[in-house]
C-alpha cells in the first residue's frame, strides 16, 4: 500500500467496503467492515500516513426479488426492478426501502465505533459525481463489452449492456441492449422492449447506472480506491473488475479475498434468506467485542456461523484481552484485543476472574433467572468483582442468563452414571468433604485428575465427560475444578449426592 501511494503521487489512502441494501444488514457485513478497518489501522501503524474508510451502499440497484425477512412483501412486490432508494420502506420508518437498510447498517457501524464515511450511489450518481467516470464508459465500451461478453451465457450476451438507464416513465432499472450511444452527448439510446417506444437517455445526474461489475470497476476509477476486500465467491468478479478499471484508466486497487459464513447447515449465509445470525442474534447473547473476534480469527477458513460459536468466541476475546495488560507495545499490536478495542479504547482492559463458559455453567446448576443469582456466587468467588468495577463481567453475567435460558435449559439432559462413573462419583464426594470451602481451582482440579487416575475409565477424557454428562445435564464444559471453586465445594458435594440418589432411586 505505501509503494502503491508513493506511485500514484497520493498522500492519503482511501479503503473501501461495498453494501448491496437489497436485504437486512448481517454478520458478513460487520465483518467486511471490521477487518477492513484493521487493515486500516495496521496501515496507519506501520506507515503513520491518513487514510479514509468509505462504506459504500449499493442502493441504487433495482430490487430483483422481494426478501423473505420483511414485512408489506406484496407491496415491493409492485416495485420490482426499481431503485432501492425508489421505493417506499415496507417497514414505514424512512424515506425509501434502501435509506431503512441503510440506515440499519450505520446504527450498527455506529455502536460499535466504527471510523468511516457512509457514500449512498443514489447520492453519489444524482450529485454527477461519477458523471466523468460514466463518460469515460462510453468512450471505452466497445472494449468493455469484449471483457464482459466472453463471461456471458448466450441469451444473456444478446441482451447485455453495461449502461442501465432509468425508465423515464416507469422508474425501473432497464437491462436493455443499447441502439446507439454518444460520448460527447453523453447519451445513450435505447428501446422499450415492452412497447418498442425509443428513448435518448444521459448517463449523467443519475438518469442512468451501470451493472455492478462494470459499476465496482467505475468506482474505483472515479474515487481512487486503494484498497478492498470481498468474500470468495467474487473472486472472478475482481479480475473482470481489475480489468475494466484499467481500461478505463484506472489502477485495481489492493484486494483480499476472505472465506464465507456458513449458517448451521453449512450453507452460505444470505441477507435475503436471513438465515444464519443476524447481528442482533448475536448482541443478544454476548457483547460486540465477541462478533470481532469471531471475525478476526482465520479471514480464509470458512466458518460454521451460529449460536454454538458464540461462547467460543466470548472467551477467547476475554482471553486476548487479559493479557493486554501485561504486553509491551509491539506485543500488544499482535494482540486480536488491540485492534478490536481500537487505540480509543485500550483503557477498557478488564481481567475476568470467570469465563463466560463458567457463568453458562453455573446458569445452568443454579438455573438462574436474574444476573444477582450468579453475582452472589462470583462475589465469593471474587469479592473485589463488583457489577460496577467490571462492566464487562456485568454484561457476560446478562448474557448468559439470556443464552442459557434460550439454548442450554433446553438442551439439558441428565444421563444415569454407570456402576464405575458412581464409584467414581462417590470418591468425588468423600474428597471434596474433606477439603475446606477456600480450596483452589488448581488444587481441586488436581484431585479430580487423581480421582480419574483411581477409576478403570480408558482416559481421563471419559471421567470428565460423565461430570459434565451426569451432573450438568450437557456433553462439554470449562475446567471443573474452576467450577467446583465458583459454585462451592459443599454445593458441588450436594450437587454430587444428588446425582447419586436420583439414580439410586430410579434403580
Amino acid at each position: 500500500m505505501a509503494a502503491r501511494l508513493a506511485a500514484s503521487g497520493k498522500t492519503e489512502a482511501l479503503f473501501e467496503t461495498g453494501y448491496g441494501p437489497s436485504g437486512l444488514p448481517h454478520i458478513g457485513t460487520f465483518g467486511e467492515v471490521a477487518r477492513t478497518s484493521w487493515v486500516r489501522r495496521a496501515y496507519t501503524e506501520l506507515t503513520g500516513a491518513p487514510s479514509r474508510l468509505l462504506a459504500f451502499s449499493d442502493d441504487m440497484d433495482g430490487l430483483r426479488k422481494v426478501p423473505d425477512n420483511v414485512p408489506n412483501k406484496e407491496m415491493l412486490a409492485g416495485h420490482l426492478n426499481r431503485p432501492l432508494t425508489r421505493i417506499p420502506d415496507p417497514f414505514g420508518t424512512h424515506e425509501s426501502f434502501g435509506a431503512h437498510n441503510n440506515a440499519r447498517l450505520r446504527a450498527f457501524l455506529d455502536s460499535f465505533g466504527f471510523e468511516y464515511e457512509f457514500a449512498s450511489a443514489s447520492a453519489y450518481y444524482a450529485a454527477g459525481r461519477f458523471d466523468a467516470a460514466l463518460v469515460r464508459v462510453l468512450e471505452v465500451f466497445d472494449e468493455i463489452m469484449a471483457v464482459i461478453l466472453p463471461t456471458l451465457g448466450p441469451e444473456r450476451r444478446a441482451t447485455y449492456s453495461p449502461v442501465l438507464p432509468i425508465h423515464p416513465k416507469t422508474g425501473e432499472v432497464m437491462q436493455v441492449p443499447l441502439i446507439g450511444r454518444d460520448p460527447a452527448a453523453a447519451t445513450v439510446t435505447w428501446r422499450d422492449p415492452a412497447t418498442g417506444e425509443a428513448f435518448e437517455t444521459s448517463v449523467r445526474g443519475g438518469a442512468a447506472k451501470l451493472q455492478w461489475k462494470a459499476d465496482w470497476a467505475m468506482r474505483w476509477y472515479a474515487l481512487g480506491v486503494d484498497y478492498e476486500m470481498s468474500g470468495k465467491d467474487l473472486i472472478d468478479s475482481v479480475r473482470l473488475s481489475s480489468r475494466i478499471c484499467r481500461i478505463l484508466g484506472g489502477t485495481p486497487p489492493e484486494s483480499y479475498t476472505y472465506e464465507l459464513f456458513l449458517d448451521e447447515h453449512a450453507q452460505k449465509i444470505s441477507k435475503s434468506r436471513g438465515n444464519g445470525l443476524s447481528v442482533d442474534d448475536w448482541l443478544r447473547y454476548a457483547p460486540p467485542e465477541s462478533l470481532a473476534q469471531f471475525m478476526y480469527n482465520a479471514p480464509q477458513r470458512a466458518k460454521r456461523l451460529y449460536f454454538d460459536a458464540i461462547p467460543r468466541a466470548v472467551d477467547e476475546y476475554a482471553a486476548n484481552l487479559g493479557k493486554l495488560a501485561g504486553q509491551d507495545e509491539a506485543a500488544r499490536r499482535t494482540n486480536p484485543a488491540w485492534h478490536i478495542l481500537g487505540p480509543a479504547r485500550q483503557d477498557a482492559i478488564e481481567h475476568l476472574p470467570v469465563s463466560f463458559g463458567m457463568l453458562l455453567n453455573l446458569a445452568s446448576v443454579v438455573n438462574a433467572e436474574t444476573p444477582e443469582m450468579l453475582w452472589g456466587f462470583i462475589r465469593r468467588y471474587d469479592p473485589a468483582a463488583t457489577p460496577a468495577n467490571a462492566p464487562l463481567l456485568n454484561r457476560l453475567v446478562r448474557h448468559a442468563i439470556a443464552y442459557y435460558r434460550d439454548f442450554v435449559r433446553p438442551a439439558k439432559r441428565f444421563r444415569d452414571p454407570t456402576a464405575t462413573e458412581r464409584a467414581a462419583l462417590a470418591d468425588l464426594a468423600d474428597t471434596l468433604r474433606a477439603m475446606p470451602p477456600a480450596t483452589d481451582a488448581e488444587a481441586i482440579q488436581a484431585a479430580l485428575y487423581e480421582i480419574g487416575k483411581r477409576h478403570p475409565f480408558p482416559d481421563l477424557k471419559a471421567w470428565f465427560a460423565c461430570l459434565y454428562q451426569v451432573l450438568l445435564g450437557q456433553d462439554e464444559g470449562p475446567r471443573f475444578g474452576g467450577f467446583v471453586a465458583l459454585y462451592g465445594v459443599p454445593e458441588t458435594v450436594a450437587l454430587i449426592d444428588a446425582a447419586l440418589l436420583r439414580t439410586a432411586d430410579a434403580a
